[in-house]
């Protein structure tokens, strides 16, 4: 059975209007679209790859069917983040069991540990220890790994890895379903170069930067002497971010080589689990 094609509204068939859109507008009605109520979240800590403590939200109904694991985009915070909330709501009402966390670097992981981020290489196998711990906490599996935009790619890495992996952390081969993630990062030179093609489009990679010069910068005050402050200041778009903060600490040699090993169109294809994609 086939599903119908989406028209968009006329001023909604841009996709970068579409972005805007759900940036800026829909943030202030939300919860008027959903008669669910929020699930009774427990924060928890969760510890990632190499030891790194990962905030999240954990919600359990009675008898889950399965779990659902999500992270949000770029930039942000669980508490700002509507469309993660709002796919909470939706999940807990379906009777999964929902986890929802700030990845590296972000909302108050950010405060818990100095490690930063590496575009899905550590963030991946962070889905896959969320997972085996919250397995034991009595989240059933199936498990899915769901996120968007940048996050998106975290969570195609996360299902990369859970292949050799989830063994290794006392899950079975069929804990994990798959991943189901919307308008994720495949290719990120051809996703920036597009970004800075315009205007429009490089004013938004210096905002998005400041969000991530304001991240550094907390983690600086709860790590100090960690990040050198004259590097803080040269970060002054995305790609500089990259190569101030991220490619030594992974072993690159330059931006190219990290955005080329990072980006998921190239292990796509390769993927043996069930993968989810709204673009």
């Amino acid at each position: 059975m086939g599903y119908p094609s989406y028209t968009p509204p006329w001023f909604l068939k841009n996709g970068l209007a579409m972005t805007l859109y759900a940036a800026f507008w829909i943030p202030r009605f939300w919860e008027e679209t959903t008669t669910f109520p929020k699930p009774s979240y427990q924060e928890k800590i969760f510890m990632g790859a190499n030891d790194v403590p990962i905030f999240g939200w954990m919600a359990i109904p009675k008898n889950p069917k399965g779990t659902i694991i999500g992270t949000y985009g770029i930039t942000g915070e669980l508490d700002n983040q509507w469309f993660l909330k709002l796919l909470g709501r939706k999940a807990y009402a379906q009777g999964y069991a929902v986890i929802l966390f700030d990845w590296r670097a972000h909302g108050k992981t950010a405060l818990l540990s100095q490690a930063l981020t590496s575009d899905g290489i550590y963030e991946g196998q962070d889905f896959v220890h969320i997972a085996a711990q919250a397995k034991a906490m009595g989240c059933p599996p199936n498990f899915w790994f769901t996120a968007y935009s940048l996050g998106g790619q975290l969570a195609l890495w996360g299902a990369k890895l859970a292949e050799s992996l989830a063994p290794e952390l006392g899950l079975a081969e069929t804990d994990i379903s798959g991943c189901a993630v919307i308008c994720p990062s495949l290719e990120s030179q051809r996703s920036l170069s597009y970004l800075d093609s315009s205007p429009l489009g490089r004013h938004l990679d210096k905002e998005i930067t400041k969000k991530f010069k304001k991240l550094v910068r907390l983690i600086n005050e709860n790590h100090p002497d960690f990040i050198a402050p004259e590097a803080i200041e040269r970060a002054d778009c995305i790609w500089k971010f990259h190569e101030e903060f991220i490619i030594e600490k992974l072993g690159f040699s330059s931006v190219e080589a990290y955005y080329q090993a990072t980006s998921p169109l190239y292990f796509l294809p390769h993927l043996k689990t069930n993968i989810d994609y709204l673009c």
